[in-house]
Parts: structure tokens; C-alpha cells; sequence
């Protein structure tokens, strides 16, 4: 053999630190999903700081990003068709800690998780004129608490403990979107480099699928790995967060999946919260 036919080519694949990435990744990580020729490394970090790096630097060659941040990367990224997370009716959450009307919660500063979050996209198109500011997501519950600010946008687990630490919901994003446009909200998915080429990318896809469905098939293995990164959550609610986000959806996104992935960023570019149209393509 060859040097070159021996070679192993190096995938880098970055998500971030939940339960419900975790459990979607758990086959490759643990290399019960292999691929011959193939050895993919795994980086956890934050979703916020994961979109400036695909923007800024086209930094990993699979990375998890937040579908509002994908205008600004897609010259270099291209959409995997699987490995989404999608709310059918759910979603992110403005929550507070007394009762707002929808008319009072347009005029008080929320705390945002990110500015290239797709919960921070929704939460324009729900009123564009909405002051925020950014919070780490993690802080932004303890911050409503203390009461630094009048309401949080919630992404995450926090979308399942926020009544249990004491906050009342103002509005379900995902519900809201859902009554607005008969579609599910699609709020993050996985990008891969185009510059790996059309071979690469879809046997990386490929292999993620197999991952996606390799957790579905053995749940309790997969849900045990995943608690690792479930920042507090009893195995109930991990398991609950799991199947919110790792589903049916994120083996493929269906038809109405990637029609509202497409109207979320249209709209988004419409009225002027996207600054660039956005070509949607995915690979597999």
C-alpha cells in the first residue's frame, strides 16, 4: 500500500455542551459509529462562540450553529439534512418573574443569549423593536431572579426548570411561530466546510445519521452518556430535553423542516434583522 491510500483524514466536529448534542454525537464519540478512513475529534464549546467561529474563521469542519447565524457563514458552510434540533410548537421562552402581558413585555429590556441565536431572531421577528442585551444562556435565569432584568429569553434546559426556580412564562417562541406560520421552528443544525468537497461531506453526514440513529436505538447507553452534560437535570428531565430535540427531525428534517428553514431566514431578511439573502442547500 501506499502512503497515501493508509491516510487517515481527520474530521473535526464541534457541538455544544448539552444533553441533547451529546446524546446525537454519543455513537461517533465513542466510536461505536466508525468509518474506514475517517477519525472524527470532538470540541465542546458554547453555541454563540461556536457561530463566531464558523463566521469568523470557518474554524471546524462539522460544527453546530444556530440557523440565524448561518447567513453569515454559508459561502463557507453548506447544511447538513440531518442533525437538527427543531421545536414542533416549543421552543425558546421569554419568562419573568411576575406576569407581563404581551403588550408590556414589548417595552422592557430582555436578556438575550446571543445576538446570532435563533431564539434572538425569533424573539425580532416577534417585535423588532424589543431592547435586549446579552447574557451568557446560563446566567440569564439567576439574572432574572436577582432581579437585573425584568425578563430573560431562555434556550436550552432552562426551558424545562424555569417554573421549578421560581419564573412565570410570557411567551413560548416556538408556539408563537407555530401560530403564525403552521411550521415547526427550526433553531439549530450542524454546518459542514464545503472546501472538503461533495465525497467528504456526504460521508461525514452519513456517518452523523448513523450516530443520530445509533442513539435512538439504544436510548439508555446514549441518555447515560449524555447526563454527563445535562447541567443539573435529574434523568427524567434530561430524558424529557432529549426528546424534545433528538427525534424523528433530526434523522431528517422533512419537508416542512426545510421549508421552514427557509422561511425563518427569508423572513428574517425581509424585515431587516438578516442583512443577507440566505441560499439554503443541504448535504444527504
Amino acid at each position: 500500500m501506499t502512503a497515501s491510500s493508509t491516510a487517515i483524514q481527520e474530521i473535526s466536529i464541534a457541538h455544544s455542551p448539552d444533553s441533547d448534542d451529546a446524546f446525537m454525537f454519543y455513537g461517533l464519540a465513542t466510536n461505536k459509529i466508525r468509518v474506514p478512513g475517517f477519525k472524527f475529534t470532538h470540541k465542546l464549546q458554547d453555541i454563540e462562540t461556536l457561530n463566531h467561529l464558523a463566521i469568523n474563521e470557518a474554524f471546524y469542519d462539522v460544527t453546530a450553529i444556530s440557523f440565524h447565524a448561518y447567513p453569515f457563514m454559508q459561502e463557507k458552510y453548506t447544511l447538513m439534512a440531518c442533525g437538527g434540533s427543531v421545536g414542533d410548537g416549543y421552543g425558546p421562552m421569554i419568562v419573568a418573574s411576575r406576569k407581563f402581558s404581551l403588550d408590556e413585555i414589548r417595552k422592557v429590556k430582555i436578556a438575550v443569549p446571543g445576538t446570532l441565536t435563533t431564539a434572538y431572531l425569533a424573539l425580532k421577528l416577534f417585535d423588532p423593536n424589543i431592547e435586549t442585551v446579552t447574557v451568557p444562556f446560563d446566567k440569564i435565569i439567576p439574572a432574572v431572579l436577582a432581579g437585573e432584568f425584568d425578563a430573560g429569553l431562555i434556550i436550552h434546559e432552562g426551558q424545562l426548570t424555569y417554573a421549578i426556580e421560581g419564573l412565570q412564562k410570557v411567551l413560548d417562541l416556538g408556539q408563537w411561530w407555530r401560530e403564525e406560520t403552521g411550521l415547526p421552528l427550526p433553531l439549530g443544525g450542524n454546518a459542514i466546510r464545503r472546501s472538503l468537497g461533495d465525497d467528504v461531506m456526504l460521508t461525514t453526514t452519513n456517518a452523523l445519521r448513523d450516530s443520530i440513529q445509533h442513539a435512538l436505538d439504544h436510548r439508555d447507553e446514549a441518555l447515560e452518556y449524555a447526563m454527563q452534560f445535562a447541567r443539573d437535570l435529574d434523568t427524567n428531565l434530561a430524558n424529557r430535553f432529549v426528546g424534545m430535540y433528538v427525534n424523528e427531525r433530526t434523522l431528517d428534517y422533512g419537508e416542512d423542516g426545510r421549508l421552514a428553514i427557509r422561511k425563518l431566514l427569508e423572513l428574517g431578511y425581509e424585515r431587516g434583522v438578516i442583512p443577507v439573502k440566505t441560499e439554503v442547500e443541504f448535504v444527504g
